[in-house]
């Protein structure tokens, strides 16, 4: 568990003393503890995270202990090519989860950022390639690869039958062939030349689920796995999240609890590494600047609250779950509303602002700050329509072409 106030590693003068004396800088970090490392690495800049785990003595024994977004982040940063050699060590549980986060659009997988992160595990060999294959849910590879090619099957009782043209058959049995040119054309066939000599049953379970599935079933269930996985995350249903932009009347706006319980709340593992929040009695957000009146162990829920609060967020507006802007936007826009209401509330019962946030929880706090400035709240949020728009646009984009890729006359 990642402790919001532990003490770190001094990573910009680590990176420093590398440029001059790499052999130094490698010294240090060895003599680091394997927590000591994870926080120096999440801490360096995206742009050096490749350089950074080069200069660690283990990366193999790093970067499963990485949170999963910043892996996710770390591996975009670098290349989807380039940080293939990153995923040869994540844990399949971190494969799973990056292709969760950044393998959706919406409510529904998305097939362009699929087929480039099936590059990345391709490009890091059949061993990586296969645990990836095995561990994403099989209901996401079918409804990307529907995307991506034609499947047919052989029937027992045609011995007329002639394969479509231009497809190809590991066994004989099963034709595909692609529905357009794309690039990652050539690690769908490292991934079903893989199944095939490895897991044959999934193969086939998967050609079959090309053909015969209905949509709406694995849609539903895709969605179903990636969901409870998510909340395991700390990033709740839509539905959930969206509590957070609930109705408050203004007769109820001001009620504050009469015990201070609103920072009892316990850590949890962050798919995130915390960033440095700026507590301090100056800073421009009123929430903050209480959280500078607290002490450590109230200021460590506060943080987790903070983070918390910004998943909801990122989920009930739509915002992209794999993006590394994604948090700091999330935290930028739940540290505003909150900061409304917590403000609207300190200056309606005569309190501290620290004494508020001790007995009104930060999403409390959201949600009148919300209902005091609803421009504000409403701003860049996705309604759940907006989104099944989005989907539904994709699909019959994806649906458009022929087996040539090319547009069909007269479609819509």
């Amino acid at each position: 568990m990642i402790d919001p106030l532990a003490e770190r590693p001094d990573t910009r003068k680590i990176l420093q003393l590398a440029r001059s004396d790499k052999r130094a800088a490698e010294a240090q970090l060895a003599a680091m503890s394997r927590a000591e490392q994870v926080a120096f690495v999440c801490d360096a800049p995206l742009a050096t995270r490749a350089r950074v785990l080069e200069l660690l003595d283990h990366p193999e024994q790093v970067i499963p202990l990485i949170p999963e977004a910043e892996l996710c982040f770390t591996v975009k940063a670098v290349g989807l090519v380039d940080g293939s050699w990153i995923l040869e060590h994540a844990t399949d549980e971190q494969l799973v989860a990056v292709t969760d986060l950044d393998g959706w659009r919406g409510i529904t997988p998305d097939a362009d950022s699929m087929g480039s992160w099936l590059e990345n595990y391709a490009e890091a060999g059949p061993e990586t390639l296969l645990r990836a294959a095995r561990a994403i849910d099989a209901e996401v590879w079918v409804l990307y690869l529907r995307e991506r090619i034609g499947v047919e099957f052989k029937p027992n009782d045609d011995e007329g039958w002639q394969p479509p043209e231009g497809s190809t058959t590991l066994d004989g049995q099963v034709h595909f062939w692609a529905l357009s040119k794309r690039d990652d054309a050539a690690a769908i066939g490292s991934l079903l030349q893989t199944l095939f000599q490895a897991d044959y049953w999934l193969y086939f379970r998967i050609m079959q689920g090309v053909v015969w599935e209905m949509q709406s079933d694995l849609e539903e269930w895709a969605s179903r796995w990636r969901t409870g996985r998510l909340e395991d995350l700390g990033f709740p249903s839509w539905d959930e999240a969206m509590r957070i932009y609930g109705f408050v009347r203004p007769d109820q706006r001001t009620e504050v609890p009469d015990e201070a319980r609103a920072l009892d709340a316990a850590g949890w593992d962050l798919p995130v590494w915390m960033p440095q929040l700026p507590a301090a009695h100056d800073a421009r957000h009123a929430v903050f600047r209480a959280a500078a009146e607290l002490d450590e162990d109230e200021r460590r829920s506060f943080f987790y609250a903070v983070v918390s609060l910004a998943n909801k967020l990122a989920v009930a507006d739509g915002l992209p779950l794999g993006d590394m802007e994604t948090l700091p936007k999330a935290i930028e826009k739940a540290a505003s509303l909150a900061s409304k209401g917590l403000e609207f509330i300190a200056e309606e019962r005569a309190m501290k602002l620290a004494d508020v946030v001790r007995r009104v929880s930060l999403e409390r706090l959201f949600r009148v700050g919300a209902n005091l400035d609803r421009a504000a709240a409403e701003k860049e949020r996705l309604s759940y329509a907006e989104q099944l728009e989005r989907a539904l646009e994709r699909f019959e984009n994806a649906t458009e072409g022929d087996a040539s890729g090319e547009p069909e006359s007269g479609s819509s």
